[in-house]
């Protein structure tokens, strides 16, 4: 239906009121389609807002708008600032084990947003959860309030770590 929508939209050529779309609807263009009504960020930003579960994790679109992404922010190599993160939105839900690790805690919160993640992901969360440098601190240190804060990551913690939490 999204992209049926956007060929109707589209047929007079890129329309400047694209903002006022859903926001699911950009998962089907590109940022080069976009540029006419805004910058790349500006494009990632909205993208990131969107439903991206609309396209399913293996779809070629949903893996390179990720690469277009990461080219458009110039993330250099594979650690994820803050701001970054704010405009990946629920494309943080696509990244590599690696980045995940390089980047530390500043991705946990939007990670735990996700519906699922693959096998690599969420080795990559552990590790980075039970090394203790995140503003959660160590997993002996977390209270119900750190859990309800990671409540998405939960079944991903894995046995190792859920040992580790007080009672």
């Amino acid at each position: 239906q999204l992209s049926c929508l956007l060929k109707m939209v589209t047929l007079q050529g890129m329309p400047k009121d694209l903002d006022s779309y859903p926001k699911e609807l950009l998962l089907f263009l590109s940022p080069s389609d976009y540029a006419g009504t805004g910058s790349c960020r500006q494009f990632f930003s909205s993208v990131g807002e969107a439903n991206v579960d609309v396209l399913p994790r293996e779809d070629p679109r949903r893996q390179q708008l990720l690469l277009e992404a990461l080219e458009c922010l110039e993330v250099p190599g594979t650690e994820i600032n803050e701001e970054n993160a704010e405009v990946l939105g629920r494309l943080v839900c696509d990244l590599p084990g690696e980045y995940i690790r390089s980047s530390g805690g500043r991705l946990l919160k939007d990670l735990s947003q996700c519906g699922s993640f693959l096998p690599e992901q969420e080795e990559a969360i552990r590790d980075v959860l039970s090394s203790g440098n995140t503003t959660f601190g160590p997993p002996a240190a977390w209270s119900a309030f750190t859990l309800s804060q990671l409540s998405g990551l939960i079944p991903v913690l894995g046995h190792s770590i859920l040992q580790q939490i007080p009672k």
